[in-house]
């Protein structure tokens, strides 16, 4: 049915589902299916990242700690992934705008759908502006599935 579906994954109980939703998708379909596991990270700028205080004994730049975190949250999906039965599954990392990344990283790697949980780990400033979800059905000319 599908070839390749892309879950954006931030560690929420939505992404959570999202993430089931993939799994049982490519498991009725041949088994063939490739899963692909996005977790996005903020890029902070080098001011941000001079006044950070994230871990005050491990002193380090923010991007660095940043992407440490959101790679242990992409290996967790793809831990469960596996663990729920789906062997082709692939996690990746990427700094940037959350939804405009999603999108651009689908049109990349061809997915056929993105599956994608209705509510995530989100900051107040998506609140005022509006879901990720909502954000990647409006810009993705690819399916979307909010689960």
């Amino acid at each position: 049915m599908f070839k390749s579906i892309l879950v954006p994954f931030d560690g929420s109980q939505g992404a959570e589902n999202a993430l089931k939703m993939a799994v049982d998708l490519i498991k009725s379909g041949d088994g063939e299916g490739k899963l692909m596991i996005l977790t996005v990270y903020r890029h902070h700028s080098m001011l941000e990242a001079s006044l950070s205080m994230v871990r005050p004994n491990e002193p380090g730049n923010l991007d660095d700690v940043m992407r440490e975190h959101a790679t242990e949250v992409a290996d967790h999906a793809k831990k469960l992934a596996k663990e729920a039965g789906c062997p082709n599954v692939h996690a990746f990392v990427s700094p940037g705008g959350v939804a405009r990344t999603i999108v651009k990283f689908a049109d990349k790697h061809d997915n056929d759908l993105i599956v994608i949980g209705s509510r995530g780990m989100g900051s107040v400033e998506e609140y005022l502006l509006g879901s990720v979800s909502h954000k990647v059905t409006g810009l993705s000319k690819r399916p979307v599935l909010v689960v």
